[in-house]
């Protein structure tokens, strides 16, 4: 299976009988799947159909979804309300006399609220079936763009990632052949360390020695983690090479990720190891930072 994006854009058009529509959808990162879409009057019964449809090929991501409906050659219709215009010239009469007035023109007459009523066309129930049947395949076309850009997308970030996960390969190679990790070189640490520790007391028992020593030995040494980060590396690729959508399980890595290499970090006293291990630390973010994008 490829690997899908979250992010992406899609549009369709399409045309029935009186109506032209368009369809726009945009994607967006999101822990989950959540559709929102905005449909004119009268289209309402496509949010089910949307929902259906985008839920069978979308398992993560924000959609934004939005129909936008014209309906040609036909004109509106106005009306005089007569009631209404004769209480108006009814009441205009009986105060002629009483004030110091022009005659009421026809325009103020027609803009006096309720005189004039514009309705709108009447419309065909299988025109407006035929119209509703033409979007909701519109919204089909438009959510296979959607998916192909986001799996267009996804290929790109494949790529990313991968390169991301063979840095920190490279770096966890380089951490391990790291001069600070050879025997002779933890040995003269420790030696040192415990040096040190009998300089503090002449009355140092061999017994706390030979425990800080075992302590000191332990803290140096990051061959668990570099073993986790190799699993971790191994996991990866793949899950990248599987597909689908992986991306709550790539971010879970990229945490164990994270975790490993800050232990490595604390753990190190050689310049050079503390200095590779900040390198894989910063590459571990930037895989991170791309998972978030992955479906």
């Amino acid at each position: 299976m490829a690997l899908s994006s979250m992010t992406g854009f899609a549009r369709s058009h399409g045309a029935s009988g009186p109506y032209t529509f368009e369809w726009e959808l945009k994607s967006v990162n999101a822990k989950g799947f959540d559709l929102r879409v905005r449909l004119p009057q009268g289209f309402e019964e496509l949010e089910a159909h949307a929902k259906k449809h985008a839920g069978e090929l979308l398992s993560r991501g924000t959609v934004y979804a939005n129909l936008n409906v014209k309906r040609t050659n036909a004109a509106a219709t106005v009306r005089i309300n007569e009631d209404v215009l004769n209480a108006v010239l009814k009441a205009a009469a009986l105060i002629s006399g009483k004030v110091d007035a022009v005659a009421p023109s026809i325009d103020g007459l027609l803009a006096i609220k309720g005189v004039v009523e514009i309705a709108e066309p009447e419309g065909d129930e299988e025109e407006d079936k035929a119209a509703r049947a033409a979007a909701a395949e519109a919204f089909d076309r438009a959510l296979a763009d959607l998916v192909e850009m986001r799996k267009r997308e996804g290929i790109s970030l494949g790529q990313i990632l991968t390169q991301r996960v063979d840095e920190i390969e490279q770096l966890a190679s380089k951490a391990e052949a790291a001069p600070g990790r050879k025997p002779e070189a933890i040995k003269a640490r420790l030696a040192e360390q415990v040096a040190t520790l009998l300089d503090t007391s002449d009355r140092f028992d061999s017994d706390r020695l030979m425990q800080e020593a075992i302590l000191i030995a332990t803290k140096a040494d990051i061959r668990e983690e570099l073993d986790r980060i190799a699993s971790h590396i191994a996991q990866a690729r793949e899950l990248i090479g599987k597909g689908g959508p992986i991306g709550r399980k790539l971010d879970f890595l990229a945490q164990e990720f994270h975790r490993e290499v800050n232990t490595c970090c604390s753990k190190s006293n050689d310049i050079e190891l503390t200095n590779t291990g900040l390198a894989m630390k910063n590459v571990v973010e930037q895989f991170r930072e791309q998972v978030q994008n992955l479906e």
